[in-house]
């Protein structure tokens, strides 16, 4: 089978503090990885640092958003953190994502590495189910001004200090006010997070095809504060009331300090992300090998 896809941009996992067992690893799984999608037919684009950080040669690089203007699509070999990263990134430029799973869950990075080899080459040639992700524009607004902005595919989170106490926050939903919540946080989470950091504080799973959020309090003071799901139409605005040492987190990979009076707002971005699955791929199955459902002892009569 032929590949439609002429270009194919390869991000990797590349902590340079990473032990040289998984640095090996993770070059020798991505120099695999390159020779196979050029045995398809596909000129591999290595991400620049990839590159640099895996050792990887041989093949042209590029920054992300030259890849994210040249290439027909992302291939990301890592965990969803990586994906999540790259994701952000590439939304704009419209470019399809596929996973290969070399971290600990992959809940969107879904194609083990041990199966690439049987798994792409239908993909490659078009026989895919398509997903596309919705993501989040969020931004901290401190005396009428804009002081920082990020995209988020799974959560903002608005936290208190490791040593510190309680927060204070007023929460607000189109410029209507809705309550004012003493607790250690509140996570606004996409679909898509609302099996990360928002499952683990008590919120329910919810379908990616849902346009919604859902408001999760971490630690609430009031027990009657209970998780919520809102349109993804509106605009959610979180006030810092009071609580030291509080930061706004966006997937958890950028943080803002926040201050009091600082306003946290999160509404829906025009980008989103798009990720193709192997043919007959459903949320479901996700949800059952990694969740471990259905693992229980048969029940006998």
């Amino acid at each position: 089978m032929k590949s439609i896809f002429r270009q194919v941009g390869l991000f990797g996992k590349y902590q340079t503090t990473a032990a040289p067992a998984l640095a090996a690893s993770t070059r020798a799984a991505l120099e695999d990885i390159a020779e196979f999608l050029s045995s398809q037919g596909c000129e591999v684009v290595v991400e620049r640092d990839t590159a640099a950080n895996a050792g990887l040669t041989g093949y042209p690089t590029a920054d992300v958003v030259a890849i994210g203007t040249q290439c027909d699509l992302g291939l990301v070999v890592g965990g969803d953190g990586t994906m999540l990263g790259i994701g952000r990134q590439l939304a704009r430029h419209g470019v399809p994502l596929i996973g290969i799973n070399q971290g600990r869950l992959g809940f969107i990075t879904d194609i083990r590495l041990d199966q690439f080899r049987t798994v792409l080459p239908p993909m490659l040639a078009g026989e895919y189910d398509e997903d596309h992700r919705s993501l989040m524009h969020a931004n901290v607004v401190r005396d009428g001004q804009a002081v920082f902005d990020a995209l988020a595919m799974n959560d903002v989170v608005v936290n208190r200090g490791a040593t510190s106490g309680m927060l204070e926050l007023n929460l607000e939903v189109d410029g209507h006010f809705v309550a004012n919540q003493r607790a250690d946080g509140l996570i606004v989470a996409s679909p898509t997070g609302s099996s990360a950091y928002a499952l683990s504080a008590g919120g329910p799973l919810l379908h990616p095809a849902l346009p919604g959020y859902v408001l999760v309090p971490i630690a609430p003071h009031t027990l009657s504060n209970r998780p919520i799901v809102l349109p993804d139409a509106v605009e959610i605005t979180i006030e810092l009331v009071s609580g030291r040492d509080a930061s706004a987190n966006f997937d958890m990979q950028s943080l803002a300090s926040l201050m009091h009076g600082d306003r946290i707002t999160v509404r829906r971005s025009q980008h989103k992300v798009r990720f193709l699955h192997p043919k007959g791929w459903t949320y479901f199955d996700t949800l059952r090998k990694k969740l471990h459902w259905n693992e229980g002892a048969p029940l006998t009569p």
